[in-house]
């Protein structure tokens, strides 16, 4: 990896609106994050550590991006920080004026886990007056009894984030729990619900209630005395070793206890059903594995879990691998039965302090950095040990990615890609650079390549990143277009950017000449020398991934077309993925006369000739060379990646200047 000098690193960094405008708004919609980490600076400048209770530079980034791509038209800084400002609201709504239970305080304490990923907060559910089926409420049960001369058990519910209560009607399968004067499911016990549906106020009701759900799982704590006496008296009974699908067809019950390894989908597909299924791999103490299976509607169950928990199954269902339509090589696997109840050993949240390189401190210009000077930062570490940068506070450089680490978002310049044809599924390998240095990036997609056009020099912002150790002791990151958090977004082809002021300024062709890094580059500019300009081509191009197809693929594919960059080749019933694009080369000027060399194809080729290729086509021969003359005197604002003298294309390499997205002004 290479590195730069930190005065050109500042100047550089401080130049990029988009950067800047992160900072800005983390300071805006979390300023007493600020005021916390100052106050630590001033009582010890040399060790100031700050907890991740603000929001992660990563999460501003993402939601920027995301609103870009919503409005395509552009946006505003309004606009964007009443988004942020209404996102992180909603998922971490600090409660109201309402003093919460005391139960509540008491128990806040000792909660040391993490945050399930779809919880929702009781206050979220009365401001909105909806709920949906597979979110999460991770509560406390505040008071456990029966509806006055009914039979009818309801639970009034807590929880960590609000202050106000809801009503859930307790479904029958948990009615044994709470009718003896010791039931597990009693006053302060924490409980996992999903499947829920709203009964609102104006639906018969005076206050919002939850109706009943199958779906419930009590937490227990190893460190409690009674729920200590639970576990090994009612469910370490039997082991996985101990089971048999005889005596359980014969009548025989289980109780077992076990450490959840993995959630997944199935590995095997159906035999018999296309229903919707998972697979939990759960691991005893004596070391046997054995599947916990998750049908249709039951799925959301896998909302309530994670990887390294332990998990109690009572009166599971034991079901054949034939009766399942599974494929593997155990004799059986286990089931959500209707009789089965589920406990849950959360893993405690293990966090890690990391120390603040130095590159932060002096490329990113916020307050927070700044003046601040914050130098460690705490951030927890997931059930295989990998540190967990989702919520990192400051911009993750390629300098600071390390081994075991996950949930990094990077944001460079790509400068080189290629498709990895020996690899398992789709692959590809990408380069990413920023200002301290570059990393391979390896992306798996689930099926296509699904990025759309993607080439030297476009600048990117990647979320949901792993990072770890190759076998010759170099650092490469991972992405999965399969996981929750991973995006990819290709910053020079976002049309929001062109006509969002916040997040771009408009540079002289001669200022972007001199750069050194290339970087998002707007420019407002004209076409010049229109007498020269004869070489309007049109092409054709893959529309997965927007790069042309080799002229003379029918020679060697067997006359077929070939895409070199996907590795894709097409008969003659390619249909859709194989369209006619431009490719031009054409000489740009700025109000200060300077001139550059460029060259585009796709929708900024369209934009600029303002004819779609088939339209081109069409015309007569003499109306077409003619043409480009219809162009003179008509301005555009354009975005122009530099591809550092590199291309993808054997005939675009005369020029490092690519016009990645247009618009006439």
């Amino acid at each position: 990896m290479g590195h730069s000098n930190g005065d050109s690193l500042t100047e550089e960094e401080e130049e990029d609106p988009f950067l800047a405008f992160i900072d800005y708004a983390r300071a805006v919609i979390s300023p007493e994050q600020d005021e916390v980490e100052e106050e630590a600076s001033k009582k010890n400048p040399r060790e100031s550590i700050t907890e991740t209770s603000g929001p992660g530079w990563g999460w501003i980034a993402s939601r920027i991006l995301k609103t870009c791509t919503a409005y395509s038209s552009g946006v505003t800084a309004a606009i964007l920080l009443s988004d942020l400002s209404q996102g992180w609201h909603e998922q971490n709504k600090p409660g109201m004026s309402k003093k919460k239970p005391d139960l509540i305080d008491q128990l806040n304490k000792s909660h040391r886990r993490r945050r399930l990923a779809n919880t929702v907060t009781i206050d979220s559910i009365y401001e909105k007056n909806f709920l949906s089926m597979n979110s999460v409420l991770e509560a406390v049960v505040i008071n456990a009894g029966l509806l006055p001369g009914t039979n009818i058990f309801m639970l009034t519910l807590g929880d960590f984030w609000s202050s106000n209560t809801i009503d859930l009607y307790l479904h029958r399968r948990y009615y044994e729990l709470v009718e003896t004067p010791n039931g597990i499911l009693r006053k302060g016990r924490e409980v996992l619900i999903t499947g829920c549906y709203l009964r609102t106020a104006r639906e018969g009701c005076g206050t919002p209630r939850l109706l009943p759900t199958e779906y419930l799982v009590i937490l227990l704590d190893e460190d409690e005395e009674d729920d200590a006496i639970f576990i090994v008296a009612q469910l370490c009974s039997d082991t996985f070793s101990s089971v048999s699908l005889d005596d359980f067809n014969n009548g025989t019950s289980y109780s077992l206890y076990a450490r959840i390894e993995s959630i997944g989908p199935l590995e095997s597909e159906l035999k018999f059903s296309t229903a919707h299924r998972r697979q939990i791999v759960l691991v005893d103490a004596d070391g046997v594995r054995l599947k916990f299976i998750l049908w249709g509607e039951q799925v959301i169950v896998a909302n309530l879990m994670s990887v390294g928990s332990m998990l109690g199954l009572e009166r599971p269902y034991i079901s054949s691998l034939e009766e399942s339509a599974m494929e593997g090589k155990d004799e059986f696997c286990l089931e959500y039965g209707s009789a089965t109840h589920l406990y849950i050993v959360p893993s405690t949240l293990q966090e890690e302090t990391v120390c603040v390189s130095l590159s932060q401190n002096q490329c990113q210009g916020s307050k927070l950095l700044g003046s601040v000077g914050v130098s460690q930062v705490t951030l927890p570490r997931d059930a295989e040990g990998s540190i967990d940068f989702s919520n990192y506070p400051f911009r993750t450089n390629i300098t600071d990615c390390r081994d075991k680490t996950t949930g990094i978002s990077l944001y460079g310049v790509v400068t080189d890609i290629c498709c990895d044809p020996n690899a398992t599924g789709v692959v590809f390998s990408l380069k990413i650079e920023d200002t301290t240095g570059a990393i391979w990036a390896r992306l798996h997609f689930n099926s296509y390549w699904s990025l759309g056009r993607l080439g030297l020099g476009h600048v990117v912002y990647v979320s949901g990143l792993s990072c770890k150790s190759t076998k010759e002791n170099s650092l490469e990151v991972l992405w999965h277009e399969k996981d929750e958090k991973a995006t990819f977004i290709n910053l020079s082809c976002l049309p929001a950017f062109l006509t969002s002021s916040c997040l771009h300024k408009i540079s002289t062709l001669s200022q972007i000449s001199k750069q050194r890094k290339p970087a998002i580059n707007i420019c407002r500019v004209k076409l010049d020398e229109i007498d020269q300009c004869h070489s309007i081509n049109t092409r054709l191009s893959h529309s997965v991934c927007g790069h042309f197809i080799d002229e003379d693929s029918p020679l060697h594919h067997g006359g077929n077309l070939h895409c070199s960059f996907c590795r894709v080749t097409f008969n003659s019933n390619a249909g859709s993925e194989v369209v006619r694009t431009f490719h031009i080369m054409i000489t740009l000027a700025d109000e200060e006369t300077t001139k550059l060399y460029a060259w585009c194809t796709g929708q900024s080729a369209s934009a600029i000739l303002q004819i779609s290729p088939d339209e081109f086509c069409d015309l007569p021969e003499d109306y077409q060379i003619m043409y480009p003359s219809s162009l003179e005197n008509e301005w555009f604002l354009v975005t122009l990646a530099n591809s550092g003298g590199r291309s993808l294309y054997q005939e675009t390499e005369a020029t490092c200047w690519e016009i990645t997205r247009a618009l006439k002004i």
